[in-house]
């Protein structure tokens, strides 16, 4: 709102919104006062008064209301996560394959600057394949009093997980987009082992990669002062991201030839340290907008399309699966597997649903909120 107030949104129009907490249309008619609000979601799809949606509501919804967004002819755009669990998010993926509108994601993250260098450097193949990736990332503390903010916060039946679907979707989706998606995931993904929640605050995930390349990954809300570091080993070159900075070791010779052919045991290749500057980023969710805009009126590029997100939902799907099952498991993950055993954490979450369990249970797309 205060974006399209501002004037940064000159493609986009807001003709109406929807919220369940009528207090929220505030914001709405400061702009416009004769912006309708619905407390519906169904009713303003089906009202004729948009072209397209962007949908910023609880994790369980995104699936079904970009599925009804699209059969009502709207081009949508789907806030992280893509969903709670893969199977749910297949199905939105195959209507939006069904449909001739835009089905995109809120990776907002995409539009730094400094993650586009780390992925041109990565792709780039001047520094050969990739070796490892590591990234840590904790810079999320929370306190209890965060969690105990909102009853669905922090619960399976509520929010689907606790810091890989609520904090670190984007880090999952920068992972995927700059290294590519591993073939194999270990993990312990610990419930409540800062806080008193049922859902994870403090994850490590070990992956493999089809040819050789491993990864880690760390998160947590429960660590203070936090980091934000990620590492990633090419064959000819070190990068590190850390902060507003990007750091390269370039090698003089490629470590597997260098590994091979190195007359002595302690030999080392020579290694040259640049910093790379990038512009400081900026208006990240408002250039994901205008992608959005730009592509329905004029086919241009996305920032991300709604079937990309279900890669990094895949990532902590599998990092669940493997923490509930005690080892290892194989990407693509069993969905039906995933979704029973999500099931059982679901009937003994300590929410007390107060939407239609349809949308929680039985992944229908009919639901009234």
């Amino acid at each position: 709102m205060e974006s399209y107030k501002n004037g940064g949104l000159p493609d986009i129009e807001i003709t109406a919104v929807c919220d369940v907490d009528e207090s929220k249309f505030k914001k709405a008619h400061d702009i416009n006062p004769a912006i309708p609000c619905f407390t519906n979601a169904t009713e303003l799809m089906a009202s004729g008064l948009c072209d397209a949606v962007a949908v910023a509501t609880p994790h369980y919804y995104h699936p079904p209301m970009v599925i009804e967004a699209l059969e009502h002819g709207l081009h949508v755009l789907s806030e992280k996560p893509a969903g709670v669990y893969t199977k749910q998010v297949r199905q939105a993926i195959e209507a939006a394959a069904k449909s001739d509108k835009t089905y995109a994601m809120m990776f907002n993250q995409r539009t730094n600057p400094l993650y586009i260098k780390v992925r041109e450097l990565v792709k780039s193949g001047v520094y050969g394949k990739m070796m490892r990736m590591n990234w840590v990332c904790t810079s999320w503390y929370r306190t209890q009093a965060y969690y105990d903010s909102g009853t669905w916060r922090a619960t399976w039946s509520g929010e689907g997980g606790g810091v890989m679907l609520n904090q670190c979707p984007h880090q999952l989706d920068l992972w995927q987009w700059i290294c590519g998606m591993p073939t194999k995931i270990a993990a312990f993904a610990h419930e409540g082992m800062w806080h008193n929640i049922e859902v994870e605050d403090d994850v490590t995930i070990y992956a493999e990669y089809a040819d050789g390349a491993t990864g880690t990954f760390v998160t947590s809300t429960g660590e203070y002062p936090g980091t934000n570091r990620l590492e990633i080993t090419m064959e000819k070159a070190k990068i590190v991201c850390e902060g507003d900075s990007i750091k390269v070791a370039e090698l003089t010779q490629a470590l597997p030839v260098f590994t091979k052919e190195a007359p002595g045991g302690f030999d080392k290749p020579k290694a040259e340290w640049k910093e790379i500057k990038v512009e400081p980023s900026s208006n990240q969710h408002e250039k994901v907008l205008a992608a959005f805009a730009g592509h329905i009126l004029r086919g241009e590029a996305l920032v991300a399309e709604g079937p990309e997100g279900i890669n990094g939902l895949m990532i902590s799907n599998a990092a669940f699966l493997s923490s509930w099952l005690g080892r290892p498991v194989d990407l693509p993950v069993d969905e039906d597997l995933f979704w029973n055993m999500l099931q059982e954490k679901i009937k003994n979450s300590t929410y007390q649903k107060t939407v239609n369990e349809n949308v929680i249970v039985d992944m229908s797309s009919s639901y009234k909120i």
